[in-house]
């Protein structure tokens, strides 16, 4: 039969989980984690059963041993807090939206009077910067370095 890991809380944390919950500017995953923390400790044997605390909390028992897990094995700051998430590297670097700003910036080609963002980005495509890019994505990156294509 195994043994599931307790949550001992010390005094201060207890007050720092409590003085979470009462400001109002926390996240609210932040207070669930909280909760999910005060529910949990045994430490004044007042501790609930994994079941009781995720309907208290509203959420799944998965996220409590997630939640007392890392408060386990990295502390309390680790088990409120959430791990970065890595996300996609940016396909525009400094050196392609720099080619990207040139090429807004020269002559449309022949036939017509201005750069749209379609012919941007198949131009970019075409020079070999990039495998593939959408039309929104040259727009956001020209935005974000006001370059005006009406000028």
């Amino acid at each position: 039969m195994t043994t599931k890991p307790v949550v001992c809380l010390s005094e201060e944390e207890r007050s720092q989980l409590r003085g979470l919950l009462r400001r109002g500017a926390v996240p609210a995953r932040v207070q669930t984690r909280a909760r999910i923390l005060l529910l949990t400790d045994a430490s004044l044997d007042r501790h609930r059963p994994e079941e009781e605390v995720s309907r208290a909390v509203l959420t799944s028992v998965s996220t409590i041993r997630r939640t007392r897990g890392r408060f386990l094995a990295e502390g309390l700051e680790a088990a409120l807090t959430e791990k970065p998430r890595p996300g996609a590297p940016p396909k525009i670097t400094g050196e392609i939206e720099a080619r990207l700003t040139l090429l807004a910036c020269s002559d449309p080609p022949k036939g017509r009077d201005r750069w749209t963002l379609r012919l941007l980005a198949d131009r970019l495509v075409e020079l070999g910067c990039l495998d593939s890019i959408s039309h929104v994505a040259v727009g956001k990156r020209l935005k974000k370095t006001r370059s005006s294509l009406g000028r």
